[in-house]
C-alpha cells in the first residue's frame, strides 16, 4: 500500500496542472493496485474537501460528486470510508460542510451519543448539539 497525500489526490481530481496531474494520474490508473492499492487518510480526505471548496471554489454538489469519485475508485482505500460517504451525503444534501459532517460521523462511530458544537451549521447534523 502507497499513501497519497492530499496534493496528490487534488491533481487527480482537478487536473489542473499538466506535469502533476498527469503523473498522479498515472500512478492512480496504472501504478495503483488491488494487490498495491493507494490509501487516503481521513486527514487527506479532509483537507482535500477544504482545498477543493476553498481554493478551487466547487459548490457542493461538484464537491459531493468529487468525493464520490474517490469512492468508486477501485484502487483506493480510504479511511474511515463510511464515514467519508456518510459527511458526502451531508455535503450532496447541503445538511452541512463536509468536515463537520465526517467530524459526526466519526464520533457516532466510536459510540458518541453526540458532538457538542458552537458552529450554528454544524447544528444542521443530526449528530451535534448545542453545547
Amino acid at each position: 500500500m502507497i499513501g497519497l497525500d492530499t496534493n496528490v489526490v487534488v491533481r487527480y481530481l482537478t487536473q489542473d496542472d499538466p506535469v502533476q496531474s498527469q503523473r498522479a494520474s498515472e500512478l492512480i490508473e496504472r501504478r495503483l493496485s488491488a494487490e498495491n492499492p493507494g490509501f487516503v487518510s481521513i486527514v487527506a480526505m479532509a483537507e482535500t474537501a477544504w482545498v477543493l471548496e476553498r481554493i478551487y471554489g466547487l459548490t457542493a454538489e461538484e464537491l459531493a460528486a468529487a468525493i464520490e469519485r474517490m469512492l468508486q475508485v477501485d484502487v483506493l482505500v480510504l479511511e474511515s470510508e463510511q464515514e467519508v460517504f456518510a459527511a458526502m451525503i451531508a455535503v450532496k444534501e447541503r445538511i452541512g460542510s463536509f468536515a463537520d459532517a465526517l467530524i459526526g460521523a466519526l464520533g457516532a462511530r466510536v459510540g458518541c451519543s453526540h458532538t457538542v458544537t458552537f458552529d450554528l451549521q454544524a447544528l444542521r447534523i443530526p449528530t451535534f448539539r448545542p453545547v
